[in-house]
């Protein structure tokens, strides 16, 4: 069915598309003919981070940045869903426009810049969910904070969506927020992830159970930065990390339509960046943490290239733009079969 409506959606500006999907997915599921176009979800549990995940399936944050879609979404198959990225205050986002289609790649670029509600107004979005699965919310800071303040940011969202998360995601990758992974080096990450550990542990107390801190990061890392986050990764018992986020790299799409455009670039064109990145990590992190795997997912052979590398789990978010989510049930299942 979405193969008939892509053509449609495609017509439209990619931002309008996509608010347009999720407004459909909402309807749907409200009305309960979304469970006639999805298939049953496959059963496949995974325990990660101390979660027991369905299957190991995941949608990946971006899609529903203020989690106002988290019932619907969650109809469509994922073991786990991940909503967010979400700033301690609400913020626009970067110009209009700042999202961008490479069909001819399967790719997207987007420059949105964490364009978010707020933290307070997803809490609220969570409360009225009814999904009881696993749910992830990826934390950020406002485009207007100093990064020599970035931590503030960080500990207000996690103080604030603790109880209400399976695990959090600490984003430090987005290419599109100024200076946002210099968090990624060393003295600078040591630091946070010393404050996010901190501040997880007196929360656990707080709120008597424990709720899972994982990284994300990008995947325009050298290998001595790849053994550094590993390092630090391990030092601070940080619980996950997510690989990868976008890249800044044009390999391959530069002579496209719309290819030059700035921001990360998603989609197919990541993919073996991605899964380099998760391979050189596996090797560094010897099973002490978990890797989340994302990155140019478009089919059920990428999802399992991703697990071989070394992934415990896996997400994705433009493979849906270009395939739909069949491709959710697609990966689920070869990667039930790849065991």
């Amino acid at each position: 069915m979405f193969q008939l409506l892509r053509p449609a959606l495609f017509a439209l500006d990619p931002e309008t598309a996509h608010h347009a999907t999720l407004d459909a997915l909402k309807a749907a599921h409200c009305l309960g003919t979304l469970c006639l176009v999805v298939k049953r979800p496959v059963d496949d549990p995974r325990t990660v981070m101390g979660l027991t995940f369905p299957n190991p399936v995941g949608l990946a944050a971006g899609m529903d940045k203020n989690g106002d879609c988290i019932d619907a979404l969650a109809a469509l198959g994922f073991g786990f869903i991940e909503i967010g990225t979400v700033t301690p205050r609400p913020q626009p986002g970067n110009p209009k426009p700042r999202l961008f289609r490479l069909p001819q790649a399967q790719g997207i670029i987007n420059r949105m810049g964490f364009n978010n509600d707020g933290v307070d107004k997803l809490v609220e979005n969570v409360k009225r969910a009814k999904f009881k699965g696993i749910l992830g919310i990826n934390i950020g800071k406002n485009a207007d904070t100093p990064i020599e303040k970035a931590a503030d940011d960080y500990l207000i969202s996690l103080r604030k969506v603790y109880a209400h998360a399976s695990y959090v995601a600490i984003n430090i990758s987005s290419p599109n927020t100024k200076n946002l992974r210099q968090l990624q080096g060393g003295d600078e990450l040591d630091a946070l992830l010393a404050q996010l550990k901190a501040e997880q542990e007196k929360l656990a107390q707080q709120h008597g159970k424990y709720v899972p801190l994982a990284v994300k990061i990008a995947p325009d890392l050298d290998a001595d930065q790849i053994k550094n986050i590993a390092a630090l990764l391990i030092k601070h018992r940080i619980d996950g990390v997510i690989a990868t986020n976008t890249t800044l790299s044009r390999e391959g799409v530069e002579n496209l339509p719309h290819g030059k455009e700035t921001g990360g670039l998603s989609g197919a064109p990541v993919r073996e960046k991605s899964t380099a990145v998760i391979r050189q990590l596996a090797a560094e992190l010897h099973g002490v943490l978990p890797i989340i795997g994302v990155g140019g997912i478009l089919k059920g052979a990428d999802a399992v290239e991703k697990m071989h590398a070394g992934a415990a789990l896996v997400q994705m978010y433009s493979g849906m733009i270009y395939r739909g989510w069949d491709l959710v049930n697609e990966c689920a299942t070869a990667i039930k079969r790849a065991k």
